[in-house]
């Protein structure tokens, strides 16, 4: 894999841009690196282009925080069970998933396929632009405790 060794920086740290429209090297990509996002990875017609960023677990026991990384400590093991790798998984549900209007504001966009929700945040950049990226993804059919 070729690296741009001159990178920009960003809230998320290091800006990959090579990744555009190639989720499944950008999720694999972010695993190997743990830093940075990746620009325009994935794509929805209905919400355009979004970023994966790597994130961070803020809480491993509650298993708490966003992005890759906590889609990859609270979900991986549930993903691979349903017979999926993490790569391949999260394109499909996001490119797959319906738009949730009721649980979307205007700070984030909801969208749910068969177990499973993700979230895009939606947030104001200079210039005006609006960042959108993959925050979380969960499984949303409750279990007995």
């Amino acid at each position: 894999m070729n690296v741009d060794k001159t990178v920009e920086v960003g809230k998320f740290g290091p800006i990959y841009k090579q990744f555009s429209g190639k989720p499944k090297e950008a999720i694999k990509f972010l695993r190997k690196t743990k830093n940075g996002e990746c620009v325009n990875a994935l794509h929805r017609d209905d919400i355009g282009d979004i970023d994966i960023v790597w994130g961070e677990v803020t809480d491993p026991i509650k298993h708490k925080g966003y992005g890759l990384a906590h889609i990859i400590d609270k979900h991986e093991k549930e993903i691979n069970r349903l017979g999926f790798d993490i790569e391949d998984f999260i394109p499909i549900v996001v490119q797959f998933g319906n738009f949730n209007l009721k649980k979307s504001d205007s700070q984030k966009r909801v969208f749910e396929s068969e177990g499973f929700r993700f979230v895009i945040a939606l947030e104001s950049e200079n210039g005006g632009q609006i960042k959108k990226w993959l925050l979380t993804a969960f499984d949303i059919i409750k279990r007995p405790k």
